[in-house]
């Protein structure tokens, strides 16, 4: 069910309001926060060392269900049904259910029996999906300035994802500047106004209700100005079925295109990973808006349906250069296909 369908946008905008009433409004319309006498006490070093245990779940609920089905067994025709059913409920994406089914078909018509081999088989396809999703990142600009617009539903965790951009981009000694350009939500802002102190960001913002265009154009006028390494845009994160919001994204990238041409150099949707296929339709239509080159991919400690990863690449065709598994600054981690992997498709 889609619980943003169900509720609507008003209830989740009051929601992510109360929950945000506890951080102190800080920051004017523009205003230089100084950084942390420690910058690594923001964003330390990440470590894929705790990742198999940040995605259990997911192991569990994809590769812990696959091998039940499959380890130890001899396997005929009646295995697919189930088969099937374990990959819906893992949340893999219709086009890599077909593609896994079809290769366990294949095995079966060529007379394998041989369930832990036909494991084998599966689990090496799946790390090669994954493989074609993986991007390489780092916290090198490719551009100064280097623009980043921020995509999503309210709920899926992008401003928060901003904010960590924003203190590992400044643990990594760049000059960061954040559009708080989701006029519409103040808790937003406000969020942003307290990622910006603890990391040393600039910050823009505007009074609630602003043009969220206007934020973004003083935002790239003064950074191409100062020489700032990196610009942030936080959109507005409403349901992807407004369409007026929709053609409110198209208006901020087309501010962003005059003023820098070539800007936003990545154009990356923030998804719930809890959220399963519903992510999928998300970001089809904001991609119909303003063509994304990313997906990161957030909440998935915790969550069965971390093989949504599989379904970004096979269905949506879209690299993932960060993943969100935890609460810590440091949890913002660059997607690693291998390391990911390991931590899904191990046997338990």
């Amino acid at each position: 069910m889609d619980l943003f369908a169900v509720f609507g946008p008003e209830a989740w905008i009051a929601l992510a309001a109360v929950a945000a009433s506890v951080l102190a409004v800080v920051g004017t319309s523009r205003r230089r926060l100084g950084p942390r006498s420690d910058p690594s006490e923001v964003t330390p070093e990440a470590s894929d060392g705790d990742l198999g245990d940040r995605l259990a779940a997911t192991r569990s609920g994809l590769w812990g269900a696959l091998a039940s089905l499959l380890r130890g067994r001899k396997i005929d025709l009646s295995l697919l049904e189930p088969l099937e059913e374990a990959l819906l409920r893992a949340d893999v994406g219709v086009a890599t259910t077909d593609r896994l089914l079809g290769t366990a078909r294949k095995a079966l018509s060529a007379g394998e029996t041989d369930g832990d081999r036909l494991a084998d088989v599966l689990r090496g396809e799946i790390a090669g999906m994954l493989s074609k999703v993986e991007r390489a990142f780092n916290f090198e600009p490719t551009a100064k300035p280097h623009v980043v617009l921020v995509v999503g539903v309210n709920g899926s965790g992008k401003t928060t994802t901003v904010g960590k951009l924003a203190a590992r981009y400044r643990a990594a000694g760049r000059t960061v500047a954040v559009a708080a350009a989701d006029t519409f939500r103040a808790a937003a802002v406000d969020q942003l106004a307290v990622w910006a102190e603890r990391s040393g960001a600039l910050l823009f913002r505007r009074d609630e209700g602003a043009d969220p265009a206007s934020v973004v154009h003083d935002a790239v006028a003064a950074v191409t100005r100062d020489g700032i390494d990196v610009l942030l845009v936080d959109t507005a994160g409403r349901l992807q079925n407004r369409r007026p919001l929709m053609e409110e994204l198209s208006k901020v990238r087309r501010v962003l295109q005059r003023a820098l041409p070539d800007a936003p150099h990545e154009t990356w949707i923030v998804l719930d990973g809890t959220m399963g296929n519903n992510a999928l339709t998300q970001a089809r239509a904001f991609h119909e808006a303003t063509p994304l080159t990313g997906a990161v991919v957030t909440k998935l400690d915790g969550t069965a349906r971390g093989g949504m990863i599989l379904a970004v690449a096979s269905d949506l065709a879209l690299p993932v250069p960060l993943i969100g598994v935890g609460e810590r600054v440091e949890d913002l981690r660059p997607f690693d296909a291998k390391a990911f992997g390991e931590a899904i498709l191990a046997d338990v």
